[in-house]
């Protein structure tokens, strides 16, 4: 018998491999789903050669997945990280734009760097310089995926103590963004004109969201079931797939949006709002024109295959079918500012500041008005009532 240790399993072991003339090393350093086991090999003429190529073999192998450190980790790949995993479940729509300001203003300014390296002067000097071609509220984003880019990876070591974007403030951007603005009184009734003569179901659309105040990715995603009607032998609120349309009131289920996991935009944003009567017969012509029987769960306004409609098509065919036959300029106007008609038409009519924040989904006034400031007509009239009354004009 030869005193010669065994080796234990696992440790690998020496072979001669007559087809290639050579000593092979081998270890086994893991296994796999399916249970194989992983083996790393080294070859040589010689078996201390062989173990020298093993040792060699495991060293590279170790380095390549041993994760970097903070320090060494460039911005271009923190940015990089946090994109593919820091906004999981995130809106479509907002992955996109956090990836179009890191690739065209975070790593062609700052990727070279790592995080050590990046300082808060860095930081100022290139918020400084984004300010120039980006609006306020870019920068603010674009501030916030450096933030939160550099903060996932010092979780992941603790070597580098803060974030040093935390120290910059966001100065004011060169550009503003698009004005808000609303259609007058007399330009919403020649948009309803040309909405009533559309050809296609953006008749109901636009009268629905000039009437209602809805978002437009609240009305994208509304379904028949949405619908409903108060059903006065039951005393209650039904769809109007079961109700039908022989009713007085009739209202829709402002519950779901096209954002991510199909929330609203906010809580408050989740209401029930009593439909007009205008809103009411679009609503039964569109539900006639279709093939009966309709699902509940169909989408009033669909797109290709019964998906839901995007963003994009909507306004094309708002420019095209409603906005241009009425007579203004299709450039300027888009379905959000059906939104804000619906503000300003409610404000000139004299309804109160807190009733239309209800209306259209705000958490209290303070958003309306900053949102809406020159939509909402001045709402604090005591005091000039007052003066009129104490110093009467004289003419």
């Amino acid at each position: 018998m030869s005193g010669k240790k065994r080796r234990s399993p696992g440790e690998g072991g020496l072979s001669w491999d007559a087809a290639r003339n050579r000593w092979v090393a081998s270890q086994t350093i893991g296994y796999q789903p399916n249970g194989r086991r992983i083996i790393v090999r080294g070859r040589g003429k010689t078996q201390t050669e062989a173990l020298k190529k093993l040792k060699e073999s495991l060293k590279r192998r170790e380095e390549k997945q041993a994760p970097k450190a903070t320090a060494d980790v460039t911005i271009t790949e923190a940015v990089a990280g946090f994109l593919r995993y820091g906004l999981m479940g995130r809106d479509e729509s907002t992955v996109t734009n956090a990836r179009s300001l890191a690739e065209h203003h975070i790593t062609p300014q700052l990727g070279h760097l790592t995080v050590r390296e990046l300082t808060a002067d860095d930081c100022e000097r290139w918020l400084e310089g984004r300010a120039e071609v980006l609006a306020t509220k870019s920068l603010r984003e674009v501030r916030s995926v450096l933030k939160r880019s550099i903060d996932r990876v010092m979780r992941r070591d603790d070597r580098v103590t803060r974030n040093v974007v935390q120290l910059c403030e966001v100065p004011t951007g060169k550009r503003t963004g698009r004005p808000s603005k609303a259609l007058d009184f007399s330009q919403a009734m020649r948009v309803l004109a040309a909405a009533e003569r559309a050809r296609s179901d953006m008749r109901q659309y636009v009268i629905l969201a000039l009437l209602t105040g809805a978002r437009t990715e609240e009305l994208r995603k509304l379904t028949w079931s949405h619908v409903v009607a108060y059903d006065k032998g039951r005393g209650q609120w039904c769809p109007v797939h079961e109700a039908g349309w022989e009713h007085d009131e009739f209202a829709v289920y402002v519950w779901r949006s096209v954002r991510a996991r199909g929330d609203t935009k906010t809580k408050k944003s989740r209401r029930t709002l009593k439909l007009p009567r205008r809103c009411v017969v679009a609503l039964r012509d569109l539900w006639a024109s279709l093939p009966q029987p309709l699902a509940p769960e169909a989408l009033l306004f669909p797109g290709e295959a019964g998906a839901v409609r995007g963003a994009m098509t909507v306004l094309r065919a708002f420019r095209r079918e409603v906005i241009a036959p009425a007579g203004l300029d299709p450039d300027a106007w888009t379905p959000r500012e059906l939104r804000h008609s619906f503000v300003s038409l409610l404000s000139d009519s004299g309804m109160p500041l807190d009733k239309i924040a209800l209306l259209v989904g705000h958490s209290g006034t303070q958003v309306t008005e900053k949102v809406y400031r020159q939509q909402i007509r001045p709402v604090i009239q005591d005091g000039a009532q007052a003066m009129d009354l104490i110093f009467p004009n004289p003419n």
